[in-house]
């Protein structure tokens, strides 16, 4: 059970963790596999689910891949910290950010694949193939216990295991219709690659310039401007033979994850001058005025998921600023951690909790059993995506139990 934890001086933080991020990550989490299950149900609200690309609104699916975003960035100063606490050089810890990056890049093109795979050409229905892919996933990346000797040794054999079904899957796989078969490539990486790509860039950014907040601040203003001058056409102007995106996204991924760094930044400050009671007045505030400056963008840009336009950085950074507002004041000055017991393992399993529906929708496909329609429908289907959420989060737990938990 999460319980609220005694003041933390600023050294004790940068080893600890702080619930309140691991309840947020736990909350996004919940909401994405929910807005994810989205696609099984008609007769919803329209705000409810993703905008068209060039539509100029903000749906609440929209929302969570910015705040998972925001996120990661509030988790790595956490992560870097604990590192070098323990003594790792700067080679190391590059080392290990690179290593996770590879691995969700690989899961991210593995994901995109799918729904482009082209059954008869690639010999494996396409239900039977995400349930190799996600068992090759948990082969190579599981938290194996720490043995040696034999053990030690199966556990190395089941990771070349899952080394040679993903190689096989991916030699095998062809995508497309039968006249224009394609093999697998990156596409646009999948949300898996996008997490790896802004983890890689981002995290390594502020590994060397962790002890410069000033420059921090920079950073987050640099990926933010470069959003700005994508979609206003400066860039193409400097370079009009030059590639659509500068950066993946036009830097608005890098800008969501620059945001959390900062956001973990003036935690840490507020709890080294003793002013951590003052974090929700703090984020709030910055919350509004991103949301001024997302209403300001507005004039200029649609909000757009899709075309990750600078409106939609804006408003989704200011709405993470104030949701970790609302929940810091919760867990860590109210106490109520265990409010959230239940979807705990969503936010401390993340990766485990992310893969179980590409199981679940493969296995009820095969199965050829489906709910009534009335279930899909409206509020009760509303309501059986949240249960599906809940069971995907409780298998998680069990699964944990078990000792199968992804980790990179």
């Amino acid at each position: 059970m999460i319980t609220s934890q005694p003041k933390l001086s600023a050294v004790d933080l940068s080893l600890k963790r702080v619930f309140s991020i691991d309840v947020f990550r736990a909350l996004t989490m919940l909401t994405m596999i929910f807005v994810n299950d989205l696609w099984t149900l008609s007769g919803i609200p329209v705000w409810l689910e993703h905008a068209r690309s060039d539509q100029d609104f903000l749906g609440f699916a929209d929302t969570v891949f910015p705040c998972f975003l925001f996120i990661v960035g509030m988790s790595i100063p956490f992560a870097i910290r604990q590192r070098l606490s323990k003594g790792d050089s700067y080679a190391k810890i590059v080392q290990h950010i690179v290593i996770r990056s590879v691995a969700l890049l690989v899961m991210g093109v593995f994901t995109v694949n799918v729904p482009d795979l082209n059954a008869r050409a690639t010999g494996i229905s396409a239900e039977w193939f995400q349930i190799l892919m996600v068992l090759g996933f948990f082969l190579i990346w599981n938290q194996y216990p720490k043995r040696e000797g034999t053990t030690k040794a199966v556990f190395t054999g089941l990771q070349l295991l899952g080394v040679v079904l993903l190689i096989y899957l991916a030699v095998v796989f062809r995508g497309g219709p039968d006249d224009k078969l394609v093999v697998m490539t990156a596409q646009w990486w999948g949300i898996l690659g996008l997490i790896g790509w802004t983890y890689l860039t981002c995290a390594i950014l502020y590994l060397f310039t962790h002890k410069q907040p000033l420059l921090l601040a920079g950073l987050w203003l640099f990926f933010t401007m470069v959003c700005i001058a994508g979609h206003a056409g400066w860039l193409h102007a400097l370079w009009p033979d030059g590639p659509r995106d500068w950066i993946l996204g036009n830097g608005a991924f890098d800008s969501f994850a620059f945001a959390g760094i900062l956001a973990t930044t003036l935690l840490t400050h507020l709890y080294r001058t003793e002013q951590a009671h003052r974090l929700p007045t703090f984020f709030a505030g910055i919350g509004v005025l991103l949301l001024l400056a997302g209403f300001v963008a507005r004039q200029f840009f649609i909000i757009s998921k899709i075309q990750a336009t600078p409106t939609w950085v804006f408003l989704c950074c200011g709405i993470a600023f104030l949701v970790y507002a609302v929940v810091y004041w919760l867990v860590d000055l109210r106490g109520k951690a265990n409010w959230f017991d239940l979807i705990r393992p969503a936010g401390t399993s993340t990766l485990t909790c992310y893969l179980i529906p590409y199981v679940y929708y493969s296995v009820a496909d095969l199965s050829g059993i489906s709910l009534p329609q009335s279930l899909t429908v409206g509020v009760i289907g509303l309501l059986k995506s949240v249960l599906f959420a809940l069971v995907v989060v409780g298998i998680t737990a069990l699964l944990g139990k078990l000792r199968i938990k992804l980790k990179l």
